[in-house]
């Protein structure tokens, strides 16, 4: 009974650290989709972005009529001015208080362009956000990828390491039998030695590209982390890509980084024309009405003034337009309009630029993976040549005809194209799905 309690425990625990292994599988969706949650980048781009959309409330809100009210408590000592308008030497107590509204009528337009300029800028801080996002998945994307590459290289190192512990072992026994002399095992030894070494260093540089995907989602770096490997597009010999010069025409249209710089032109050119409108005069309403109590306040008789009176009394209300004329402003309109201009100019080559970098990274990528195609044909033939050469030397070595020093070469020259082949895969599979990322297409495998 209690060695059966113990079977079903262990296969539990068995069970339950599969499922966590399991669910410790990262796909690349879920790399970008958690790092797109969780980077303190974005987070701060989602905060710029609400800042801007308070800016646009704000200048909205400058259309309104604004209110005002005013209260003030004040203490006489000595002679001051009594109710019937002559001064006593009397103390006393004063409340005043009163209400006002200024609405603004017209003022140059500048309430108008500055909402399309903040407008703009939130567009912009939106269009920011996006890039960081947009690069962000790239950096994913790149990473994730290289961890495949590092599997596959690892695999391809350990492959290399059983065969030649393989062949160390048959050749352990012709020494034995003293048919091949000893210095070819020692030879077959010391490459084993150096695959090991290999090994290793794959395997620690799987670690270290793993710890950099970890750090690019802000993981804890102690937390158990590995990807899921996905089914790769199939590599056709002949596979066609789009021109950049197409690439491009829809890659203006779509990136977030050449919008935020169109958004960020037009904000200049909007606070350009709130520039010019400071030299227009402003027009405003105002309303306002004022009241005040006093206790040592008496009429014509002596009698104290009740509060009720002296507030029908003591009331004054007005309501009037004003108009103020820019005169003189020591140049500063002028200067703010020069200084408006040269941010528009200024904006304009910033997009022009924008522009130009994308081109080159589009044509940079687009060379990269025509060159990478042609690696991997030419990789491809190279290994079926390297596969056929080493079965010959293998078959040679058994039976005495090549030394190991021959057969170590033809076999490091199999890893070596084994190994040119596969970068040749990764670098065109990352830089076709740079292209259709530049063309809007999402980053999946």
């Amino acid at each position: 009974m209690i060695r059966t309690f113990f079977t079903i425990a262990y296969l539990l625990l068995v069970t339950a650290i599969t499922t966590v292994n399991a669910q410790e599988k990262w796909s690349l969706e879920k790399c970008i989709n958690y790092a797109l949650e969780n980077n303190i980048q974005i987070k701060q781009g989602v905060l710029e972005s609400q800042y801007r959309e308070n800016l646009v409330k704000e200048t909205k809100m400058s259309r309104l009529p604004n209110l005002n009210g005013q209260v003030s408590q004040g203490f006489n000592y000595g002679r001051s001015l009594g109710y019937d308008n002559t001064y006593r030497n009397i103390n006393s107590a004063q409340t005043d208080f009163g209400i006002g509204t200024n609405i603004p009528v017209f003022q140059g337009f500048q309430i108008a362009n500055n909402i399309q300029k903040n407008k703009m800028d939130l567009k912009a801080s939106l269009a920011d956000m996006e890039k960081a996002k947009a690069d962000l998945s790239v950096n994913i994307a790149s990473s994730f990828l290289q961890i495949l590459f590092d599997q596959e290289l690892l695999k391809v190192a350990e492959e290399q390491l059983d065969i030649t512990r393989q062949q160390i072992k048959q050749t352990r026994e012709k020494v034995d039998a003293g048919s091949v002399a000893k210095g070819a095992l020692l030879e077959i030894e010391a490459q084993e030695a150096r695959e090991e070494l290999n090994v290793v260093s794959a395997q620690n540089q799987l670690q270290v590209d793993k710890l950099q995907l970890a750090q690019w989602l802000e993981l804890d770096t102690n937390t158990s982390f590995d990807v899921e490997i996905p089914a790769l597009p199939e590599i056709q010999a002949q596979a066609s890509l789009a021109s950049s010069n197409d690439i491009f025409t829809d890659a203006v249209k779509l990136r977030p980084e050449i919008q935020a710089s169109q958004y960020r032109l037009e904000s200049s050119q909007y606070q350009l024309k709130t520039a010019r409108g400071a030299l227009y005069p402003t027009i405003s309403f105002y309303a306002n009405y004022y009241n005040n109590y006093n206790n040592k306040y008496q009429d014509m008789n002596g009698d104290k003034i009740s509060f009720g009176d002296q507030m029908k009394n003591n009331e004054r209300k007005g309501f009037g337009a004003q108009m103020n004329i820019p005169i003189f402003t020591r140049s500063q309109n002028r200067l703010q309009i020069d200084n408006a201009r040269i941010q528009v100019l200024n904006t304009e080559l910033q997009l022009e630029n924008s522009k130009k970098v994308l081109r080159k990274e589009i044509e940079t990528a687009q060379t990269s993976a025509v060159a990478s195609l042609n690696k991997f044909t030419s990789s491809g033939k190279a290994v079926a040549s390297m596969v056929e050469a080493f079965r010959y030397s293998e078959e040679k070595y058994n039976v005495g005809i090549v030394n190991a020093v021959e057969y170590n070469t033809a076999k490091t020259n199999l890893a070596k194209a084994e190994s040119d082949l596969l970068q040749a895969k990764y670098e065109f599979i990352f830089r076709t799905k740079i292209l259709d990322f530049y063309r809007g297409l999402p980053i999946t495998l």
